[in-house]
């Protein structure tokens, strides 16, 4: 069975969405899985930015083994990458962290695999990943699903970039990362990375909705992803629910269908924060 890489990214500040993301991924996927973290530390400018350490590391590869112990992970520090590139930036201080740039330095980091898949640390995986990593991408850089209020204002073919089939050979003929990298270290740019990723690709392919639903969970649904939502009645206002905001889950949002993955993650970070604090 082919080993299928997977990328995530970000600080300790969203490990436990990195845990639940990896369950969700074990529960349906019996292969061998290649997980790579990329973070960094960045404390100096906030204290909440913690790197993904490597205790939690370790937390990550026993739930990769014991589904399938050839499973691997690898954890990657940025810090000098996002240092050299995007230190003082002007897309610093919005509502995402610096830790939404750390996957456009994939194509920087030695030894990565040239097709990858980068999930956000708010997706749970309702199928097997492998039904995203069979996509053929072709010449294409990335292939991901349209964003779903994005697409209506920016044009049909607007992509979200919370879950991303990357073809990094590709990236690094076009130089998409880099240049994305470029503009978003110049200019202040609205939703930065994503945007620059659909401005500045050369070629991207669009994946069916099922691949990234954002709204609501159909049968077909292979990653659900708990983004922001837009409520517009009976006032304008957004609502961003994660995984891991158990109670708000159930109450607000009304879904249950993921609690066997929940109290597994409870159940490990639980026992993971014993002996941290042992």
């Amino acid at each position: 069975m082919n080993r299928i890489p997977i990328l995530l990214c970000g600080n300790a500040a969203v490990f436990d969405g990195m845990v639940i993301s990896t369950l969700s991924i074990v529960k349906h996927h019996a292969g061998p899985i290649d997980l790579f973290v990329f973070t960094m530390d960045l404390t100096d400018r906030d204290p909440a930015f913690r790197p993904v350490t490597g205790t939690q590391r370790d937390l990550l590869a026993s739930v990769l083994q014991e589904r399938n112990p050839g499973s691997r992970i690898r954890l990657v520090d940025c810090k000098a990458y996002y240092l050299e590139t995007l230190d003082g930036a002007p897309n610093q201080n919005t509502q995402y962290t610096p830790y939404a740039f750390l996957r456009l330095f994939a194509d920087r980091v030695p030894e990565m695999p040239p097709k990858l898949i980068y999930l956000d640390t708010d997706t749970v995986l309702c199928r097997d990943i492998a039904e995203l990593w069979e996509q053929d991408l072709g010449r294409a850089e990335f292939g991901a699903a349209r964003d779903y209020y994005g697409c209506r204002f920016f044009g049909i073919n607007y992509l979200n970039s919370g879950v991303l089939l990357l073809n990094l050979p590709r990236i690094r003929e076009t130089g998409l990362f880099r240049r994305a990298l470029e503009l978003c270290a110049r200019k202040s740019v609205f939703l930065a990375d994503q945007t620059a990723l659909n401005r500045l690709a050369k070629q991207k392919k669009v994946l069916p909705r099922r691949f990234n639903e954002q709204h609501r969970r159909r049968e077909d649904t292979v990653i659900r992803h708990f983004s922001m939502t837009i409520l517009w009645f009976p006032r304008f206002r957004t609502r961003n629910i994660k995984p891991w905001q158990v109670d708000a889950l159930h109450s607000t949002l009304g879904i249950t269908e993921f609690d066997d993955i929940l109290t597994q993650w409870q159940a490990l970070t639980a026992t993971h924060a014993k002996k941290e604090n042992a």
